[in-house]
């Protein structure tokens, strides 16, 4: 679902933040649905917890997201 590609000039948690916000968008993930822990998509795309958990971060700034510590974070 979501890629990142090292070689771009755009960096990583950008990459991921535009992905998703594309995705919800479009209805993907559905309102509610919970994304990905950020340590299983850091695992997942080989990258540190701090970068998708600052692509969150991002994403949740600007409304596409809500975060509750410890309790995942569903798209609006």
């Amino acid at each position: 679902m979501i890629e990142v590609d090292v070689t771009r000039p755009s960096p990583p948690y950008e990459q991921i933040r535009a992905q998703f916000a594309e995705l919800i968008k479009c209805g993907v993930p559905a309102v509610g649905t919970r994304l990905p822990p950020v340590r299983q998509l850091a695992a997942d795309l080989g990258l540190a917890v701090g970068t998708v958990a600052r692509a969150y971060k991002e994403l949740e700034q600007a409304g596409y997201v809500t975060g509750k510590r410890g309790g995942g974070t569903p798209g609006d």
